[in-house]
């Protein structure tokens, strides 16, 4: 959530941010409404409080009607106390709701518009002319097939569509580029975590999920549980109701996790093959640091990302993403999108996000200077999404008998392999 402070010395920046988000500019209104109601019925509150404890005071020295009339006084303040604190806990309810539905303002530098908007801000790599090599390439899943490494049929007859197996070297392509994403992220000093797939409510609220989001999400009505889209929600809410020393600052985590998405509003998107799936495991690099070294440490994430891609031999550009297809926590994403020869365009694979103070003061988690105590910045960045990844690899280095070849960087941690071969038909 955004400073009440800030809302209240600048409405119109934060009705600016809303606009460029193509969200309820009149929310900005109805909070600074709701914000002055809970501060005046504070103030009420805390003077009939202090009224009701003089009053207290004087009638164990009074006598005879004098201490009557002030029972009676006394009782009438007692009920007016009770409204006043009643007043008081809805004012702030109520500003507590509307602060919650307002996203983190956009920066200044953001492209304003939609999901189409964005801006290339750098391109890495030449995509193969598959042609000039004599050959058309295959997509994904008929490699996956040939290779024995997907298996979406069974994946569909188990558990429905947009599920899948990883099997034989594909299961062995998963775990490599795990722990090579992992290599990568401990080398640059991060914190492997093994973070929990389920949150409650509050962890998931907090880091933005429940918004824009929430359609995408798997809740366990039973246990008031949710699966997490990503390691982040678990990662943010890691120090949740902590105060952090500064010089212990920047914290960084790599989280790895399965992820769970709906999928709800991508009905008839890339139903073939496993770029858009239900289920997938993820590394995600998630970064607690002062909100005055948030944006150099996102581009340090960034720098991360493109490194990761680049050791996989992978063509692809970095877009910065435009005002209305930034979730309600993020000041700033960038994607890193790979080419994905078969779709003959780039597709989004990693993704870095500034949420600056947005989520730590959601999750009550505080850094200390000296004697002063005040907000922290949370940074969050995809290292590897290993299904979009697979993908990726699969479709950029195959040859023409239907193999593949396998990164360099990628092949210590495949047992040495140069080339995935295809298999017999199962």
């Amino acid at each position: 959530m955004i400073d009440l402070r800030l809302l209240r010395e600048d409405p119109d920046r934060v009705r600016a941010s809303q606009r460029a988000r193509g969200e309820d500019v009149g929310i900005v209104d109805a909070l600074l409404t709701a914000d002055e109601r809970r501060r005046s019925s504070s103030v009420h509150f805390d003077e009939l409080r202090a009224e009701q404890k003089a009053l207290g005071k004087l009638i164990p020295k009074a006598a005879g009607d004098e201490k009557a009339e002030l029972l009676k006084k006394a009782g009438e303040l007692s009920a007016a106390v009770k409204a006043a604190d009643a007043e008081q806990d809805a004012a702030a309810e109520e500003t507590q709701r509307l602060l919650l539905r307002l996203g983190n303002l956009v920066h200044p530098e953001v492209p304003v518009g939609g999901e189409d908007d964005f801006a290339v801000l750098e391109t890495v790599g030449t995509p193969r002319d598959f042609e000039a090599e004599g050959f058309a390439p295959k997509d994904h899943l008929e490699l996956g097939e040939l290779l024995g490494a997907i298996d979406t049929e069974r994946g569909a007859k188990v558990s429905g569509s947009r599920f899948y197996y990883l099997t034989g070297v594909g299961a062995l392509l998963e775990f490599a580029l795990v722990n090579a994403a992992m290599a990568q992220a401990t080398a640059a000093g991060f914190t492997p975590v093994l973070t929990p797939a389920l949150v409650k409510p509050k962890a998931m609220e907090g880091t933005g999920f429940l918004g824009q989001a929430a359609e995408d999400v798997y809740h366990l009505d039973k246990d008031d549980l949710y699966l997490v889209g990503t390691s982040e929600v678990p990662l943010a809410a890691y120090h949740m109701d902590e105060i952090l020393e500064v010089d212990a600052l920047p914290r960084r985590y790599a989280g790895f996790s399965s992820c769970f998405r709906r999928e709800a509003g991508s009905y008839g998107k890339d139903t073939r093959g496993i770029f858009r799936v239900h289920q997938f495991d993820k590394v995600e690099m998630f970064v607690y640091t002062t909100p005055e070294e948030a944006e150099a440490e996102h581009q340090r994430l960034l720098e991360w990302e493109k490194q990761w891609l680049t050791s996989l031999e992978l063509p692809f550009r970095v877009v910065d993403l435009a005002s209305g297809d930034l979730g309600s926590s993020a000041t700033r994403k960038f994607d890193c999108e790979a080419w994905i020869p078969t779709q003959g365009k780039y597709r989004e694979l990693t993704s870095t996000s500034n949420t600056t103070e947005f989520q730590s003061r959601r999750l009550s988690i505080r850094m200390r200077e000296g004697k002063r105590v005040r907000p922290l910045a949370t940074l969050n960045g995809t290292l590897c999404a290993v299904t979009r990844t697979i993908v990726a690899i699969l479709e950029n280095h195959q040859q023409a008998d239907g193999s593949v070849r396998v990164p360099e960087a990628l092949r210590p941690f495949l047992g040495g392999r140069e080339v995935l071969e295809p298999v017999a038909a199962r």
